[in-house]
């Protein structure tokens, strides 16, 4: 269940041009997270809370580590913040992603640039059921690489930029051959690129995390909303999200 915590700054660091990895503890909301659900945290000076996807929980440190891309005022003020300060949150946010394979069976897990960090959650909980991970990470170029070793530690990775400055050149669905068979996917990232892996991979299983941007972040405002299907209406990504099974929603 989302509460309302105050969350105590621990770490924080820049691992990728712009990039910050920042730790929080609450033992709250660590010990109940999982993997696709996010925080929805207030910054100061600004009226509207910023949701941030949940990298890593440690339950034994009561830590959640969060990684965010600094990109406008709400970003910048949230990496300016030191160590031992506190941070208001609601969360654990939404709903996250079901860990429905079975032991042994592969998961293929594809992200792109900020998109990555919910998927390096669940990537660690599908490996402790057994579960083959192979990662396809996208990046725009090599400055902006994160967690590449992270990720290699789990199973089979392969980094894809758009200038082709590090790992292969192109977008992630690029490489989608060379994976072999797997059993399912889960993905989050910009929209185009989940447009065009839910058209490429239509035919097997698979969930998608949305990133948007949210007002009241408990599905009250109705300010991020996605048609549904095949039910018609709409879903509510902060409530009823962000997670989706690829049939649920539709991608305009």
């Amino acid at each position: 269940m989302m509460r309302k915590e105050n969350m105590i700054i621990k770490h924080t660091r820049i691992i990728a041009l712009d990039t910050i990895e920042m730790v929080l503890e609450n033992e709250y909301i660590s010990q109940n997270a999982v993997p696709g659900q996010f925080l929805h945290l207030l910054l100061t000076g600004h009226m509207l809370r910023r949701p941030i996807s949940i990298a890593q929980v440690n339950k034994q440190e009561n830590t959640v580590t969060i990684l965010f891309k600094v990109v406008g005022e709400g970003t910048r003020t949230l990496a300016s913040n030191s160590i031992g300060s506190t941070i208001n949150a609601l969360g654990p946010s939404g709903n996250g992603f079901p860990l429905e394979p079975n032991a042994h069976s592969t998961a293929l897990i594809i992200g792109g640039g900020i998109g990555i960090p919910p998927l390096y959650y669940l990537a660690n909980e599908l490996t402790k059921k057994k579960i083959n991970i192979v990662s396809v990470l996208g990046f725009q170029s090599k400055d902006y690489v994160f967690y590449e070793n992270k990720f290699k530690q789990l199973g089979r990775s392969i980094i894809v930029t758009n200038d082709g400055s590090y790992g292969e050149k192109g977008f992630v669905t690029n490489v989608l051959d060379q994976i072999g068979a797997f059993d399912c996917f889960y993905s989050c990232g910009p929209l185009p690129m989940l447009k065009a892996i839910t058209t490429q991979l239509k035919d097997i299983p698979g969930y998608i995390s949305l990133e948007e941007r949210m007002g009241c972040g408990v599905g009250a405002c109705f300010a991020c909303v996605i048609p549904a299907v095949p039910s018609g209406g709409y879903k509510k990504i902060c409530h009823d999200g962000p997670v989706f099974h690829t049939k649920e929603v539709q991608l305009s």
